[in-house]
């Protein structure tokens, strides 16, 4: 069924059940058969509007928050899209901390949803009170009446994703799904869909997505938190220095590290190919897909679900725009 032929009371109706796309040119030299869930279609055009209005509407439910009352989080812009959007639905303040990583795009669009935004140095460590983290947590602490949503550390985070997107992947590829691509930041989006495809068929890899320059690969390696791996990198929303309370590391199979280059020329290379505008990360997620196939996990029985995060429009001062790519050696 398609939704467009419905009318919705608001637009938090819209978050999830997001479509499934065949891909064909980005993969033909793949073996296997692969398919893109493209969170995009999410009213605010990315995967973190379902954890957004899954832990706010849990706060509610727990009259731990009503109108009026300030919603506080740390966020790489999309997550503090998704608050702003919801608070203004609902009637709730929104402040964020981001780092200074994030794109001015994101920067940009979260002041215009209404959200009061702190940016943060990216390159200080996580208990830095400089912080992005630290600053949310501050902020929290000096505002009454607030919420800290605290998505790196939230079982909601995982819950939101079990709920919602690994059930649409089970049921859109007709319980057939082999392997998923995930890109892991917070981790709630591996980690849920991984506990809730494991469930139905403990066969189904979960591959996820690290960047170079944080530590998720190695602590899932070793179960140790290696600060040598810790360099600075240009990937929003993918990767941390931290290790994150929400992600489940026992439901990941393997992670794959893709570079800042790399994954921005794949960015612009699944919108040349695919028609797909998505974001850095979801270049991120294809660039690691890529690097899978060579090493041989997919074969031709294979049906892969990549997962791709969110939308290029945050992202045309970056990976979209000629002159940061040449800044950064990204481009001749």
């Amino acid at each position: 069924m398609k939704r467009n032929k419905d009318i919705y009371e608001n637009v938090l109706d819209l978050v999830g059940d997001t479509p499934m796309v065949k891909l064909h040119r980005i993969t033909n030299d793949f073996k296997g058969t692969f398919y893109a869930k493209l969170e995009s279609f999410n009213p605010g055009q990315s995967a973190k509007d379902r954890i957004a209005l899954y832990i706010i509407e849990n706060a509610e439910k727990k009259g731990l928050i009503k109108p009026g009352d300030t919603i506080v989080e740390t966020t790489s812009g999309n997550t503090g899209f998704s608050l702003a959007m919801i608070s203004l639905v609902k009637g709730y303040k929104c402040i964020v901390a981001v780092s200074d990583k994030s794109s001015q795009n994101k920067i940009d669009t979260l002041k215009a949803v209404g959200a009061e935004v702190h940016v943060c140095p990216a390159n200080v460590p996580a208990d830095d009170p400089r912080s992005y983290y630290e600053t949310a947590k501050r902020i929290h602490k000096e505002t009454p009446n607030s919420i800290y949503i605290n998505q790196y550390f939230n079982e909601l985070n995982i819950e939101a994703h079990y709920q919602s997107t690994g059930r649409e992947i089970w049921e859109q590829t007709k319980g057939k799904v082999t392997h998923v691509v995930v890109a892991s930041g917070t981790g709630g989006t591996i980690s849920g869909i991984g506990r809730f495809l494991k469930e139905k068929n403990s066969n189904i890899k979960i591959l996820g997505v690290d960047a170079i320059g944080s530590i998720i690969k190695k602590y899932h390696e070793t179960g140790k938190f290696d600060e040598s791996e810790i360099a600075p990198y240009k990937i929003e929303g993918l990767g941390k220095n931290l290790v994150p309370g929400a992600t489940d590391f026992s439901v990941v199979d393997v992670y794959e590290k893709v570079s800042d280059k790399d994954s921005a020329l794949k960015t612009r290379e699944l919108v040349q190919k695919e028609g797909l505008f998505c974001g850095y990360t979801s270049g991120a997620v294809m660039q690691a897909t890529e690097q899978y196939a060579e090493k041989g996990f997919f074969n031709e029985n294979s049906v892969v679900v990549v997962v791709l995060p969110d939308s290029g429009i945050r992202y045309m001062d970056k990976v979209y725009s000629d002159s940061w790519m040449k800044e950064n050696g990204f481009l001749d």
